[in-house]
């Protein structure tokens, strides 16, 4: 009996160690509001980052990460928590994440004997702000400021300082443990003033997402010139780790927390507000040279870390781990969708002057061909976060004004109200520039969207009306109207008397009373081309009939 119980004591002791020892310490490196592409490695040639360049070349560069929402507060929720911000309930940006929302940190710290900590730019989850007196008054009586109690190391003192912060940390951090930190870049977040040498504005590119102003091109640059200066700054990280505590099986990370301060980017749920870099390095797991186009989430930083460190992923998270793509393995779980959304930004409350850029509410689902974006506050006029007062959107709105911007800027930013849905085909329209919904052939793209959408809405417990109404059943004659009618075919035929599949305003206008007909006219041409095709023609119910 007493070499039974001898055994067993040594099979604990081997056994759990064993599983920490192999555990990889974790670098986790967050710049602010960085959209992909913008290093030079993803094809930015008038960029100047060497070191990103090179820490790419030596690991793997990821080209479809997307955020769980485009701004600070609820795509950090979610990268901590790996789940949506809806599912942690973050999506109102001055909340403090919920102390019932474990972080995967936090994980590390108790089931792996990491050492977790934080430095740089505020990690933004103890709530953004405490003003007013009124909600001062709540953190304080409910203890709802969490992180220093979550994490061993706490620092929100800004980019600056990182040096002194990432010193303090190894001071702390005992030498038998492994560790976890988060570190926070304030680069190249607005205003964008930290690039020495940026850029040339006549030299650089603009993306097709953007129209070609002098205003755009000076931003730009200066935005450019800010990565740059980040470049400096991560490479000075790298050298101090490694001289701190080596880089010996270390899993390092870089990303963006979320897209750039441009129209359609931050605040949008358009790429340029989702889509950001996601750069990783591991030396002896990770081969150099990877380059992947695999669809990633925010959702997935949480459980692929977990899963590098040996630990099982909680049911709780719906991210999947990516670890076997960044082993060179085979990735059977691989993501057919990713899913975002948008909430209020900063301190914004609601008025008759609100608009997008400091409340909207809506979502998206995006395949690795199609995007579909649900708004459901439409009325709520566009304005970029954070850039309504760059040269930028200055030049576009003063073309808009002259009516010289081009008719897919105009329809983008300044039709009101917005669609409530819009549809892109990314391989044909990667600018996401021609909303396509309702147009014919796409039914099945759509409702294919539209049901991964309601099932991460539901399973998220969201709270806004979802996209796919439930079954009506109304009686009699209501009945018949809410179904297509089949003699509206025939009818369609009749009036379409050039045989091309549609309807002009003339053909549709035959034997009815003018106005009455421009009225249904407008109402039925849903994808706004100027003409009604037998789907639009034969649809059983209008999303805005005119008034009777």
């Amino acid at each position: 009996m007493k070499l039974r119980a001898l055994l067993i004591a040594l099979s604990s002791v081997f056994a759990l160690p064993a599983a920490h020892a192999a555990a990889p310490n974790i670098l986790f490196v967050l710049s602010d509001d960085h959209s992909y592409p913008f290093i030079h490695c993803y094809g930015r040639e008038e960029m100047k980052t060497p070191n990103l360049d090179r820490f790419a070349a030596e690991g793997i560069m990821c080209r479809r990460m997307f955020t769980g929402a485009p701004q600070c507060v609820p795509s950090r929720a979610t990268i901590m928590t790996g789940r949506s911000p809806v599912a942690c309930r973050m999506t109102r940006f001055s909340s403090p994440l919920p102390r019932d929302e474990i972080t995967f940190p936090e994980i590390l710290k108790k089931d792996a004997g990491y050492f977790v900590g934080c430095c740089g730019r505020t990690y933004h989850l103890d709530g953004s702000g405490r003003g007013p007196e009124a909600s001062a008054q709540v953190f304080d009586e409910h203890h709802m400021i969490t992180f220093k109690d979550r994490f061993d190391y706490v620092d929100a003192s800004g980019q600056d300082t990182l040096p002194t912060k990432v010193n303090e940390f190894f001071d702390q951090k005992p030498k038998d443990k492994p560790y976890f930190l988060w570190v926070g870049f304030s680069d190249p977040h607005h205003a964008w003033n930290s690039g020495k040498n940026p850029p040339d504005p006549a030299k650089l590119k603009v993306p097709g997402f953007l129209p070609d102003l002098p205003g755009v091109r000076s931003d730009l640059s200066a935005y450019e010139g800010e990565i740059e200066h980040c470049d400096g700054d991560f490479q000075r990280v790298l050298d101090l780790i490694k001289e701190r505590a080596g880089l010996e099986n270390t899993l390092i990370i870089f990303m963006g927390d979320n897209g750039m301060a441009f129209p359609s980017g931050k605040g949008s749920l358009h790429d340029p507000g989702l889509n950001v870099p996601l750069l990783a390095w591991w030396p002896g797991v990770i081969q150099p040279g990877g380059d992947s186009s695999a669809l990633i989430s925010g959702e997935d930083i949480a459980p692929t870390c977990l899963e590098a460190a040996g630990l099982p992923v909680p049911d709780r998270m719906s991210g999947v781990s990516f670890l076997p793509l960044l082993k060179g393995a085979k990735f059977e779980k691989e993501r057919q969708h990713i899913f975002a959304e948008r909430g209020p930004h900063g301190s914004a409350t609601f008025n008759e002057g609100t608009t997008a850029s400091g409340v909207d509410y809506s979502r998206c689902v995006r395949s690795s061909r199609y995007k579909l974006i649900y708004n459901v506050t439409p009325n709520l006029r566009y304005t970029p976060v954070d850039s309504g007062n760059d040269p930028s959107w200055k030049d576009i709105t003063k073309a808009h004004e002259d009516k010289t911007l081009a008719t897919e800027f105009e329809t983008l930013w300044f039709t009101s109200p917005r669609p409530v849905y819009e549809l892109y085909d990314l391989k044909e329209d990667p600018s996401e520039l021609h909303n396509l919904y309702g147009q014919k052939g796409l039914e099945e793209a759509t409702l294919e969207l539209k049901t991964a959408l309601q099932k991460k809405m539901i399973l998220d417990f969201d709270y806004l009306p979802l996209p796919i109404a439930g079954d009506a059943r109304p009686k009699g004659k209501a009945n018949a109207q809410a179904k297509n009618n089949p003699n509206r075919a025939e009818q369609f035929k009749r009036l379409d008397t050039d045989h091309d599949g549609k309807l002009t305003p003339a053909e549709f206008s035959a034997k009815r009373a003018p106005a009455d007909a421009a009225a249904w006219f407008k109402a039925r041409d849903v994808d706004g081309s100027g003409t009604i095709d037998q789907a639009e023609y034969t649809a059983g119910t209008v999303p805005n009939p005119p008034n009777k």
